[in-house]
């Protein structure tokens, strides 16, 4: 039997098993069509999901407060209003998260005759993972007769895009199965060793509910019948939330198989596997023209009625569920923290997911019962023809929790998606040097005891606390004068009176006193909340106060710079607190170190209270800098002080992004725009900056 006709033949067979899927629910999708229901769902779900889109910036809780409560509605009704505010119209940030989003989708071929066929869709679920259909890729003999490919589509200027091909490895990996349909398999490396999730970016995939309700929208991207990526995000309503599948009315066809569904945030809710037909009373399915459908038939000629989807929290959980050994356990983990997959965790059983966003770098958690040995960094290579320049990633606070080589594969993997993006070379996370002074500062800020705190490159998910809770343990202990300085002025750029006074909408009298107060305002105008500020500067503050935390820091980095090549040339990348070490750091070396181009992201170095405790100050603030780009967000608390350019700094290329809602602050983010990777890109090559 020919390869096509194999995978029509297993695709039958679950487009079978869904028109019975289908069958039995048909009398609920009456009721609940005829009721006219707009969110046709339980009230706990729509409640799980209305909850899930304000803490995760689905929506702002600004104007969820402002247009649902102020009318005292009640929660069933709110529910529904805040889920509204976020269905008929999109912000703009919708297209471009969009574009990120499909850069981890592939095509999927197979050789067969001399030809290469195409079969169906996958996309990357972590940096060396990816899932498709079990009837596209039913066991590892037929997944290493085939391939797969980036990049199949066209580019805005509406040329053909370069593909990129990569090879399955389903002897390293490769899990399968039928009723689910599902299979996940591993991806050989590039030729330079580089994973395909670290150029293309890969999807977190979440097994906690209130990703989507009856009655939302959701939007797949694929390859349909084989043709270039497209996109199907109009007339798509989900219509029924079965146990393990998802049925809903988007436009799809037999190539399709294996695409991601996702909610309106970007979030992989589902991984699509067949259409479900219209039926006659022996449950055969039938063509527009009342007749049988027939194997050979053409897609058109169907009276399709539904397509179906596999619910990623059941795939979750059936990976949770199978005994696997250590290396195939590390694999899943890679998946993400909101994935509740962990080393340790028994078969069956899902840890306490934490919050992640849809779209990753790396999973960027330690595995828990694995030591860790002194780590002052990871040593890279020289880039460009003539392998002088080196690329330098210099990271911020609350780095501890976390493996440096994890960490720099996802700083990698978000440049070399925005690298991807502006047409340019990838690098390899390899060529990467990755000084690691995360444990030093630690145990000069906590005197040796493990720190609160949020870890940096998600600001607010390692944790749920409330603003009641933030308010206990700042107000706790007295703030520092260049702590409050830092936060009162940040409030101040952000529009707060000068009399501290909080308006209503802000969080009020949760938080009491000038640091609290400015803290509520910040949070109310910004994507990161109270606690999460106040422990970002909190690290600022200690770091510029502090000169014994500050030259243990410094030191740390110089001693591992030191082994740069002599003719090296540096592009520096920094983000948050590392910023302000990187200033410190360029003039400490001034005339040791030839930098072709600073980076700062997510940076505070637009405060007064922080550039005027920098050591070089005056006019020599900038001194040794001549290339430099600043990105920052509009609603990252960390960057308020931007943009840079002007009598301070003199001139900075300030570019401003929208990085993704609950992302604000994140390092991978910023390095994900091509106007920002660009610029890095350019500057790795022969012409320099």
């Amino acid at each position: 039997m020919p390869a096509t006709e194999e995978v029509r033949e297993r695709l039958e067979q679950q487009r079978s098993a869904a028109r019975a899927r289908c069958r039995g629910s048909s009398a609920v999708l009456t009721e609940r069509g005829t009721a006219g229901e707009r969110y046709p769902d339980s009230p706990e779900a729509v409640a799980a999901r209305a909850d899930r889109l304000v803490q995760r910036g689905g929506v702002s809780p600004v104007a969820a407060v402002a247009g649902v409560y102020a009318e005292a509605l009640p929660r069933r009704e709110a529910d529904e209003r805040i889920i509204g505010l976020a269905n008929e119209s999109q912000a703009w940030t919708f297209l471009p998260r969009g574009t990120r989003a499909a850069s981890s989708i592939a095509r999927i071929s197979i050789h067969h005759d001399g030809r290469d066929l195409p079969l169906g869709t996958g996309f990357m679920v972590s940096p060396r993972l990816l899932m498709t259909n079990h009837h596209v890729l039913p066991d590892e003999a037929f997944t290493r007769r085939c391939f797969l490919e980036f990049n199949v589509q066209n580019s805005v200027d509406n040329a053909l895009d370069m593909p990129v091909r990569f090879e399955f490895d389903p002897v390293t990996f490769f899990i399968a199965d039928e009723r689910l349909d599902f299979a996940l398999i591993a991806i050989a490396p590039a030729a330079d060793g580089r994973p395909a999730g670290d150029t293309f970016g890969w999807h977190g995939l979440s097994v906690q509910l209130g990703k989507v309700v009856l009655g939302e929208r959701v939007n797949i991207i694929g390859h349909p019948d084989g043709r270039l990526k497209e996109i199907a995000f109009r007339g798509n309503t989900v219509a029924e939330r079965l146990p393990d599948f998802l049925h809903y009315t988007t436009d799809t066809e037999p190539g399709s198989s294996g695409s991601p569904v996702f909610n309106d945030q970007w979030e992989v809710v589902a991984l699509h596997h067949c259409g479900v037909a219209k039926e006659d009373e022996q449950g055969r399915a039938l063509r527009k023209d009342g007749q049988v459908a027939q194997p050979n038939d053409p897609d058109y000629l169907v009276d399709w009625v539904s397509n179906e989807g596999v619910r990623i929290s059941s795939i979750l959980k059936h990976l949770a569920a199978l005994e696997l050994d250590a290396d195939g356990r590390a694999l899943l983990v890679d998946m993400g923290p909101e994935s509740g997959l962990r080393l340790s965790a028994a078969p069956g059983a899902l840890s306490s997911p934490l919050p992640s966003s849809g779209f990753q770098g790396v999973g960027g958690l330690r595995r828990e019962g694995v030591e860790s040995p002194p780590r002052p960094g990871l040593r890279g290579q020289g880039l460009g023809p003539r392998g002088r320049r080196h690329l330098v990633f210099l990271h911020g606070r609350r780095q501890h929790t976390h493996e440096p080589e994890e960490l720099r594969r996802g700083w990698a993997a978000g440049l070399n998606h925005g690298l991807t993006r502006a047409g340019l070379a990838t690098v390899s996370p390899t060529d990467v040097w990755f000084p690691f002074y995360a444990d030093q500062l630690n145990a000069a800020v906590t005197g040796g005891q493990e720190s609160l705190g949020r870890f940096e490159a998600v600001p607010g998910a390692s944790d749920d606390l409330a603003a009641e809770s933030a308010a206990e343990l700042f107000a706790a202990e007295p703030a520092s004068p260049t702590y409050e300085r830092l936060v009162l002025e940040a409030a101040a750029r952000e529009g707060m009176p000068l009399d501290g006074q909080v308006a209503q909408e802000g969080l009020g009298d949760l938080l009491a006193g000038p640091v609290q107060r400015a803290l509520s305002w910040l949070a109310a105008r910004t994507d990161i909340d109270a606690l999460a500020i106040a422990a970002l500067f909190e690290d600022v503050d200690r770091y510029l106060a502090d000169s014994g935390v500050r030259e243990q820091v410094l030191l740390s980095v110089e001693a591992f710079l030191d082994e740069l090549p002599q003719d090296a040339e540096v592009v520096l990348i920094t983000h948050s607190l590392g910023t302000v070490v990187g200033m410190d750091l360029v003039h400490r070396l001034r005339g040791k170190l030839s930098l072709s181009l600073l980076v700062t992201a997510g940076s505070p170095l637009g405060m007064d209270a922080v550039s005027s405790r920098l050591l070089a100050n005056g006019p020599n603030r900038r001194a040794g800098i001549d290339t430099w780009l600043n990105a920052w967000c509009p609603t990252d608390a960390v960057a308020i002080g931007c943009p840079l350019s002007g009598r301070t700094w003199g001139e900075v290329s300030d570019v401003a992004v929208v990085n993704a809602s609950g992302r604000a602050h994140s390092i991978e983010e910023y390095l994900a725009h091509p106007e920002v990777a660009a610029k890095v890109g350019h500057a790795l090559t022969a012409g320099g900056s």
